[in-house]
C-alpha cells in the first residue's frame, strides 16, 4: 500500500515550506485542538502517515536556535507516542530525544526549566501531542520534524504571544499595537526574530534534503 503523507503545521508560513514535496498540509492555527482537528481532516482525505512539522521552543539549554529535532518520542500527559523510525528517516533520522507536548507556550525560562526537570523532553510545541494521539488511535505511522525557536533562558514578549490568529497567520496589527503599549518588547521581539530566521533557513534546508529523498 502506497504511504500518503499529510503534514501538520501551527502556522501557515510553514505550510508553505511544504508546497514541493507533494504532502497533503494543514494547518492546525497553533493550538493542540487546532491541531487534533487538522490530523482528522487529513485522515478523512486519506492520510495513512501524519507529520508534525515546524518550530519549537527550547527546554534543554544545549538545544539551540535553528537547531533540528527528529524526536523519537513525544510526551502528552501521562502518554508517550514513539515514532515510527521509516517515517523519521525520511525526515534525517530520529535523535535520541524527547519533544514535548504542550498546552500552552511556555513564554518564561522558570516555566521551560521546570518542564525539562519533569520530562526531560529537549523542546515543547503545541501540535505534535495532538497529531501523535490521532495518529495513535487510527494506528497510522508518525513521526515530527521541529526547529528550536527560541533558547531555554530567553523569555517570549508579549507581542509574540499575540501574534498568531486561529487560521495560523500574524496580525501584525495585534503586534504593533503591543510593541504601541510596551515599547520595551522590542529588542526582545528581535531577538525572536532573528533565531525565528535560524529556524525557518534549518527546515527549509531540511525539506531541501527530504526532497531528495523522494526523488
Amino acid at each position: 500500500m502506497t504511504t500518503m503523507i499529510a503534514a501538520i503545521t501551527g502556522l501557515a508560513a510553514e505550510a508553505r515550506l511544504l508546497t514541493r514535496l507533494g504532502w497533503r498540509v494543514e494547518v492546525g492555527g497553533g493550538t493542540p485542538a487546532g491541531a487534533e482537528a487538522a490530523a482528522l481532516r487529513a485522515v478523512s482525505h486519506g492520510a495513512t502517515a501524519l507529520i508534525s512539522f515546524g518550530l519549537a521552543g527550547g527546554l534543554d539549554p544545549a538545544w539551540r536556535p535553528g537547531a533540528i529535532l527528529v524526536p523519537e518520542a513525544v510526551i502528552e500527559g501521562g502518554a508517550l507516542y514513539r515514532t515510527e523510525p521509516a517515517l523519521s528517516a525520511l525526515l534525517g533520522g530520529a535523535d535520541s530525544a524527547m519533544l514535548y507536548a504542550g498546552d500552552s507556550i511556555a513564554a518564561e525560562p522558570a516555566q521551560k526549566q521546570r518542564i525539562f526537570q519533569q520530562s526531560q523532553c529537549c523542546a515543547i510545541d503545541l501540535e505534535s501531542g495532538a497529531v501523535a494521539r490521532v495518529a495513535s488511535a487510527r494506528g497510522l505511522g508518525f513521526a515530527a520534524l521541529r526547529a528550536i525557536c527560541d533558547p531555554a533562558e530567553r523569555a517570549l514578549p508579549k507581542a509574540a504571544l499575540a501574534a498568531l490568529d486561529s487560521q495560523g497567520g500574524m496580525q501584525i496589527a495585534r503586534i504593533a499595537w503591543s510593541v504601541i503599549r510596551a515599547p520595551g518588547q522590542i529588542p526582545g521581539l528581535l531577538a525572536v526574530g532573528r533565531d525565528a530566521a535560524k529556524a525557518k533557513a534549518a527546515l527549509v534546508s531540511r525539506v531541501n534534503e527530504i526532497l531528495l529523498r523522494l526523488r
